[in-house]
């Protein structure tokens, strides 16, 4: 039986790409999709696509009155975290492709799955090769405790750190050890030139810069006496390297139970 998808962002960069992946999936089939500005339009026609038989709806809760097994979310920061835990109240897993959730939000998202009893995968860059630079550098991480993050995107990029950021640096802060730079609170001026200080345990510093033609770039820099190491991953103009990892996850979310962060479990 095809898995049926209920789509948040059908009409944005990622969401448009997706509405035709899940449309040539012989295992997926698109059930609702949400648009505030295209309320009402096919989600087919309103994408470019043949029209498909579903009306677009102006708010989740709208789209969760059609059954459907799992929601993915594309939107903006500030609705996603209600998103998710409006779709697992309606008995619907979850797939979070919205970046700008903090740690604490995904805590409550995974506490509101476990007592769903549904699964939620999230992550800041559904890109394979991204979920790569993630396992890459925390592998990194464990044998060189130094690192700091460089955060790139667009000048117009609403939230910062990036979520790929983000994540990186949280995972980053749990399996690295004391970094030998001198604490941000000795320092004379400004501090905020030091970068934010993301994740628990080991946190580690991020600097986001935002600029015209950068679409999405992150680099971890590693650094020992003498050497250094730098991981990096460069997103294109396109949406399509987001779509299969979406995709995947949407595909794998129904075994699951509570919050599982990025690709890595499945990429095996």
């Amino acid at each position: 039986m095809a898995i049926r998808i209920t789509l948040a962002g059908a009409t944005g960069w990622v969401g448009r790409a997706l509405v035709a992946a899940i449309d040539n999936a012989d295992d997926l089939v698109l059930a609702g999709a949400v648009a505030r500005s295209a309320a009402g339009r096919d989600a087919g026609e309103s994408v470019g696509m043949r029209r498909l038989g579903i009306a677009i709806k102006a708010a989740l809760e709208e789209a969760l009155q059609a059954p459907s097994d799992v929601v993915i979310d594309y939107t903006a920061p500030g609705a996603v975290k209600d998103h998710a835990l409006a779709a697992l109240a309606a008995g619907r897993h979850v797939v979070i492709g919205t970046s700008g959730l903090t740690a604490e939000d995904y805590e409550e998202i995974d506490a509101a799955a476990r007592q769903a009893e549904r699964g939620v995968v999230a992550a800041g860059n559904f890109s394979i090769t991204a979920s790569l630079l993630r396992r890459f550098a925390i592998e990194a991480a464990k044998y060189v405790p130094d690192v700091e993050i460089i955060d790139y995107a667009s000048a117009g990029k609403p939230d910062t750190p990036s979520g790929t950021a983000r994540e990186l640096g949280e995972m980053l802060a749990k399996v690295r050890g004391k970094a030998t730079s001198r604490p941000v609170a000795e320092l004379s001026g400004p501090p905020a030139t030091r970068g934010a200080a993301i994740g628990s345990g080991n946190p580690v510093q991020v600097h986001s810069l935002r600029l015209p033609s950068f679409v999405l770039s992150c680099e971890a820099v590693f650094a020992l006496p003498d050497e250094r190491l730098v991981v990096r991953h460069d997103a294109g103009s396109s949406a399509a390297p987001y779509v299969a990892g979406t995709l995947l996850a949407a595909r794998k979310v129904g075994g699951l139970i509570g919050l599982a962060r990025g690709l890595d479990r499945f990429m095996e």
